[in-house]
């Protein structure tokens, strides 16, 4: 049946819609950006979004902690270890040597510190305006729907990927952001049972993807690269699971 030209303006602004928040169309992209066939597969167009924002929720310090190497594994796929990026915060827990098991070289990050929360989510927006970056990490305990809803509107126009390392699980409310993540550690492995510490693993949590799927898998990082190693089932999360 032919379709009517009121479906055809619907279906082109829909597109229109999804490339504006980083979602592009398949014909763009014939090979998945991470690699992560089986995550990815749960975001609309089937391919990891860029220029939009994602929120990542952590409930322990250590949470925390492995969501920094989960995007920073992120990030080199991303960008081929050429990206210039800006990370903001108040921990300055991060060593920046260690990226490099990641990818990132320390001279690829310029590190802001900052106290407060609202000079954090200030200067947060001034960094996704600049073009030139490849990535914006910040680290906020809390963002409202409305702070997080300018955020996207300035990536939009920018098209620069902004991550957001959410540390108050306590009222996890609704924001604009792409999707939300949560990524707790899982118990190293060795290669052939040999002695020492053995590949980066973590459990990542696709706890909401506008337009797409919630899903769980294990994520690990072999020798440079980011696999797949365990996928659960697609299944709907709560708020309240998130919480301490």
């Amino acid at each position: 049946m032919q379709r009517s030209l009121k479906q055809i303006i619907i279906e082109r602004l829909q597109r229109e819609i999804l490339d504006l928040e980083g979602f592009k169309t398949k014909t763009e992209y014939t090979q998945t950006k991470l690699g992560l066939r089986a995550l990815e597969n749960n975001f609309p167009n089937h391919t990891f979004p860029t220029g939009t924002i994602h929120e990542f929720v952590s409930e322990k310090p250590e949470h925390t902690a492995c969501t920094s190497a989960f995007i920073s594994g992120v990030l080199t796929k991303l960008n081929n270890q050429n990206g210039i990026y800006i990370w903001i915060g108040k921990q300055r827990q991060l060593f920046p040597v260690g990226l490099k098991k990641f990818g990132i070289q320390p001279h690829q990050i310029i590190f802001i510190n900052l106290v407060k929360q609202k000079d954090i989510l200030w200067a947060t927006e001034e960094a996704l305006k600049c073009k030139n970056l490849s990535g914006v990490i910040s680290e906020l305990e809390d963002i409202t729907f409305a702070q997080s809803q300018r955020l996207q509107l300035t990536v939009e126009k920018s098209k620069v990927t902004g991550f957001i390392l959410r540390t108050q699980t306590e009222r996890i409310n609704a924001t604009a952001c792409a999707a939300r993540w949560q990524i707790k550690p899982v118990a190293s492995e060795n290669e052939e049972h040999l002695p020492g510490v053995g590949f980066s693993k973590w459990q990542v949590n696709l706890l909401k993807v506008r337009n797409g799927n919630t899903a769980s898998c294990t994520v690990a990082y072999y020798h440079g690269q980011l696999a797949v190693v365990e996928t659960v089932n697609t299944y709907p999360f709560t708020h309240q699971a998130i919480g301490s």
